[in-house]
This record gives C-alpha cells, structure tokens and sequence, in this order.
C-alpha cells in the first residue's frame, strides 16, 4: 500500500537574495512522531505568503519519493525529502496520476487532492537555481496540493488509503496540462470544484 515516507514541516525564514530579503516557508525539515493537521495546516509549519501557498486548497503539499529519483537520475538536482518544501513525502503513488478531489486516508486525517503545484521563485530559491521553476514545469512532477476534509495526526510511516476516487477521471496532470492545451480545459468543468485559478483556466476558450 501507499505509504508517507517522511512528514516535514518549517517555521518561516528570511533569507538574502540578490540583494533582497526574502521570507520564505520552503525550508522545511522530516520530523518524527505523530503531528497534527489541523485548520489549513500541519502543527510546527507556516507559509510565508498565504495568497500564493497555504490555504484551503494548497493546505498539505505531498510530494512523491519517486520523483525524487527521477531528479536525482535526470539531473543534478541533489534530491532528498522535503527539498520542494512539501509537507508529506510519499511513496507508492505516482501523484501526476492522481484524481482531482479523490480522497486519501491517512493517519487519522482525511485529505482530499485539491490541484498540482505551479510553483514560484521561491523554490528556485530553495535549489540555487533561478531557472529552475521552468526545468520544473517542463518536467510535468508538480507533486499534489491537498485539502484538509477531517483534522487529525499523521507520521512517517502511515499508509494511505486512496478512497472515493471520481468518475470524471480528470487527473492533475490534464490540469497542468491545459494551461498549454486549449483542448484540455474543456475537461476541468467536469470537476466539482476547482480552485479560483483553475477556474479561470477552465473558461478560457480555445483559439
């Protein structure tokens, strides 16, 4: 069964970068023990900038060990749990390929798979390399942004239990995807809910 590899979390920091200060939330480190997801978040972890990370849509960002070693492999990115600041590391699943709104159980929470991560400066940041955000993009391993639907604790270790998974079968690799493929969208309004962005995207007529 699907697994949490690591559970991470961090306080935000300010950091230098060409010249400027920046506060940022993507440092974050594996912990150990049971932590609580609660609210928009998990205990022990902030965001720096809400109107762009956090919130109830982009509450818990898993990112899959898998893609780590496709990075570690496909580059020289020297991947490692919680680089891309996500706050679950999982195995087992391929995230790409996850149901837009299909539920995982995990530990005692209930999470549901809310959008991929389109990400910003900030990650290049966190990896040294400026051009990294379109390296990332191109790449299509956005890793999976999760809603909190029941409040609990989760640890290494815990499975995940994939659960009430749609029929409309759309996947956050077709939401990537139609931001580049007009042919796409038209998929999005088949989903039930979709984040203020991607509802934008999906009423956007082809050319």
């Amino acid at each position: 069964m699907p697994s949490v590899l690591s559970v991470n979390v961090g306080e935000v920091r300010h950091i230098e970068w060409h010249g400027e200060t920046i506060s940022t939330g993507i440092w974050k480190q594996p912990v150990s023990g049971r932590v609580a997801v609660h609210g928009v978040n998990l205990a022990g972890d902030d965001q720096a900038d809400r109107t762009v990370h956090g919130g109830p849509d982009k509450a818990v960002y898993a990112y899959a060990s898998e893609d780590y070693t496709w990075w570690r492999e496909h580059s020289n990115v020297a991947a490692a749990p919680a680089l891309f600041g996500e706050n679950l590391t999982t195995e087992g699943l391929d995230l790409s390929a996850a149901v837009v709104g299909e539920r995982w159980a995990v530990g005692s929470t209930l999470l549901e798979v809310a959008q991929p991560r389109l990400p910003c400066y900030k990650l290049g940041i966190r990896v040294g390399d400026a051009s990294f955000l379109r390296t990332f993009l191109v790449a299509g391993r956005l890793g999976a942004y999760l809603r909190i639907v029941r409040e609990g604790d989760v640890g290494a270790g815990d499975s995940i239990d994939v659960r009430d998974k749609p029929a409309h079968g759309v996947t956050l690799r077709d939401m990537a995807e139609s931001l580049d493929d007009p042919s796409k969208r038209g998929m999005l309004q088949c989903v039930s809910y979709l984040p203020a962005f991607w509802r934008n995207v999906a009423a956007r007529t082809a050319p």
